[in-house]
């Protein structure tokens, strides 16, 4: 009996040491939780958003047109290349004026022919006027004679004016520049059959320059601050110019979506060649718009977004925003976010929605 009263009483302290140590264990796992994860913020503030555009551009001719020639035939001679200088009456191509020469010879004939024509006929008329002044011919045979009479004069005008014609059209065998300018196309060489009004060069004229920008549609809803337009040269920095815009395509080029800008140079400078590159700069009304650190951004389903705070219960969410432009370490909203607004700056990247964070030391409040 001893025995089992020793047996009891050992296996009694076992089960009690055995509950202590249990709940010691239960103490230890259940002692106290993460501190909420801390974050830097900053409030969403309004700030003047005036970007500037800088486009690539080429110096262009104010006035480029086609020359060709009024008559059809065979180039026997071309005289300039691209890339001349020509004169106002310099000779830039000849046709073979066979055809032509031919045709002022059959004119010329041809006036002979009604002279002779109408020498007779005032003969006839001047004889009948006079006999019938005498009373030796009838009013039929005089009106019949003052009839031919008239008809050889208008035949010899016509000739006159046929000759004419073909006068013209021999000096068209010879084509010349009519301005001062620059050739800066040929489309035809010597022996060619070209026709009437067929372009064979181009020529670009002495005088304004434009220089000429394809620039995205959207650019056009914001106004410029300075109608003056910058311009550089490309390759060579130092040569500079101003210039305005003149010209504004009222469409969009099907091809590459943009559309076409002419500004006018006041000055070119003499650097500033046909086809030269140039860099057009222009600074755009400023706005005013909100701005955050670009260290903000995040991304909702591959759009821009930010992480806001919530002031009262710290509780973050991830709100998507529409980005105007960016400037160095900056970033400036255009839809989505408001003035004051707390946004993640620092540890945004171990954030989920809804989470409870803590603001960090030196944070905005």
């Amino acid at each position: 009996m001893e025995h089992r009263r020793r047996w009891r009483k050992s296996a009694c302290c076992t089960a009690l040491i055995a509950v202590s140590g249990l709940s010691a264990c239960q103490e230890k796992t259940s002692g106290p939780q993460n501190p909420p994860t801390a974050v830097q913020v900053e409030a969403a503030a309004l700030s003047d958003y005036a970007p500037t555009i800088r486009l690539t551009g080429e110096v262009r001719p104010r006035v480029e047109s086609e020359l060709s020639f009024r008559v059809a035939g065979r180039i026997a001679e071309r005289l300039v290349n691209v890339g001349d200088h020509v004169t106002a009456d310099q000779v830039l191509a000849r046709l073979d004026p066979q055809q032509q020469r031919a045709t002022v010879t059959s004119a010329d004939a041809a006036i002979l022919s009604a002279e002779a024509v109408l020498r007779q006929a005032t003969s006839s008329y001047e004889r009948q006027k006079a006999l019938l002044a005498r009373g030796f011919t009838t009013q039929r045979e005089h009106d019949q004679a003052q009839e031919a009479y008239r008809t050889a004069q208008a035949s010899l005008a016509d000739a006159q004016a046929q000759l004419g014609t073909a006068r013209d059209r021999l000096s068209d065998t010879v084509l010349r520049a009519g301005v001062a300018g620059v050739i800066t196309a040929r489309n035809v060489e010597t022996g060619q059959v070209v026709q009437a009004a067929q372009a064979v060069f181009s020529i670009a004229q002495d005088g304004p320059r434009d220089a000429v920008f394809n620039v995205n549609e959207s650019i056009f809803t914001h106004e410029l601050a300075d109608p003056a337009i910058a311009l550089t040269l490309l390759s060579d920095p130092a040569v500079t110019a101003t210039g305005a815009v003149r010209e504004v395509s009222p469409t969009v080029d099907r091809v590459t979506s943009t559309v076409r800008v002419k500004v006018g140079l006041a000055q070119s400078p003499a650097a500033m060649t046909l086809g030269a590159s140039v860099i057009g700069e222009g600074r755009m009304q400023p706005r005013k718009l909100v701005v955050v650190p670009w260290s903000a951004l995040s991304s909702a389903s591959g759009q821009p977004a930010v992480w806001t705070v919530d002031p009262g219960t710290k509780a973050v969410s991830l709100k998507p925003i529409s980005i105007e432009g960016y400037e160095t370490g900056k970033v400036f909203v255009r839809e989505g976010l408001q003035p004051g607004e707390l946004v993640a700056t620092g540890g945004a990247q171990f954030l989920r929605p809804s989470q409870v964070v803590a603001l960090a030391k030196g944070a905005a409040r």
